[in-house]
């Protein structure tokens, strides 16, 4: 059994096309519970047959239009390939709460196209964007439905595409399969046994943590440092980090202490979890059910703002500060960002997390088994986390 310490602690891409008629479209299974299960395509192609009109079926097939230029593997190439063309995933076919989540034993698995690899899951991580997505929150710009959710992926790489460059069969990897958070996120995704992913989006897995510790780094890592970058944060500059303890929180204390040097590092949260925040490398923990961070007579040169209080952020700063705000209303001089994931990013900090200056931080709640996914989804809906929800095993 393995115990994580709080304290040390790609892609199939999927749209819809208006011109069916000139793009190629790929089957996604899923179980009767989410949607109709496809005919077998053999029985579609009757060569040098007439065309026999079938009685109409209110059952609809799924298809799915896909960007991929490459024919579609046959189960047979799949099985000599040692994957199998089906896997067991976590699905939703309509947006809601929790509720209308489904395990189905029975969704295709993902096509890799040339720059992507195949990566069979062995851990994978939920975010504040998981559910948002699943509310329907940024409908206009999602994948179509029913969906596979899931970002953040650790695993190992078993099957490459022709365009791969680095990575092999057998590499442990991890990384956020989706370059843009809101934009076209992948239908089929990490809450599932396989996963495909751009090479670009990987790194190797640092050597001295595990796919639990792995699987809870690259989403939440990598917002940490672009928001930090992006405030032009430096050597000898101050911070404070409103929720500290959360996912994004507790990465941006470390990066900005070990990474970019800061001078000093502040930062929020309840009462039971100010000395988790000192373990992290805060020099000040603030217990916000005590006390005002803003009425505080030191200011700081950057307020990370992880929980929505860009109102009150924007007094904690210093003449010239600056504001970074992850959500709710944005006062200027605060600014919101939407990631952009990197594999580069991660093969940056790989040296820091191996050196152990920077530690991934597993809720000690989990890791939650995937027969749990749904129950780990009202977990990080509560706000309540500490550190990373990680799911794992995963069959």
């Amino acid at each position: 059994m393995e115990t994580i310490l709080t304290s040390t602690t790609c892609q199939l891409t999927t749209f819809r096309s208006p011109s069916s008629s000139s793009s190629s479209s790929l089957p996604l299974k899923f179980s009767s519970s989410i949607a109709p299960t496809l005919r077998d395509t053999r029985k579609k192609a009757v060569a040098a047959s007439p065309v026999r009109r079938r009685p109409a079926n209110p059952a609809v097939p799924l298809r799915v239009r896909a960007n991929s230029q490459a024919a579609p593997a046959s189960a047979e190439a799949a099985k000599a390939a040692g994957v199998p063309g089906e896997m067991k995933a976590w699905v939703y076919g309509e947006y809601g709460g929790v509720d209308v989540l489904k395990f189905d034993p029975k969704v295709s698995v993902p096509e890799v196209k040339e720059d992507q690899v195949l990566i069979k899951v062995a851990a994978a991580a939920l975010n504040p964007v998981d559910a948002k997505r699943r509310q329907g929150k940024f409908k206009a710009t999602d994948s179509p439905l029913p969906t596979v959710p899931g970002y953040d992926v650790a695993g190992v790489v078993v099957k490459v595409g022709s365009q791969v460059k680095e990575l092999k069969e057998g590499d442990e990897v991890y990384g956020d399969i989706n370059e843009k958070a809101l934009e076209g996120p992948k239908q089929f995704g990490s809450l599932a046994e396989y996963t495909a992913v751009e090479e670009k989006l990987l790194a190797l897995k640092p050597k001295n943590i595990n796919f639990v510790q792995a699987a809870g780094l690259p989403l939440a890592i990598s917002t940490a440092y672009e928001g930090l970058e992006r405030t032009g944060f430096s050597a000898g500059k101050s911070i404070l980090v409103l929720g500290g303890s959360g996912g994004v929180g507790s990465l941006v204390i470390q990066l900005a202490k070990h990474v970019f040097g800061a001078s000093r590092v502040a930062a929020t949260s309840s009462t039971g979890k100010l000395e988790f925040l000192k373990s992290l490398g805060a020099d000040l923990a603030i217990d916000y059910t005590k006390e005002n961070f803003e009425d505080l007579p030191e200011k700081f040169d950057v307020v990370y703002d992880a929980v929505g209080q860009c109102d009150r952020a924007v007094k904690a700063i210093k003449e010239g500060g600056i504001v970074v705000a992850l959500t709710g209303a944005v006062v200027p001089p605060g600014f919101r960002f939407v990631v952009t994931s990197k594999g580069e990013v991660l093969k940056k900090l790989n040296p820091y997390i191996e050196s152990g200056k920077v530690k991934p931080i597993v809720d000690p709640k989990g890791p939650f088994p995937f027969s749990q996914v749904a129950e780990a989804f009202s977990y990080i809906e509560t706000n309540r986390a500490s550190g990373k929800v990680v799911i794992h095993p995963i069959p």
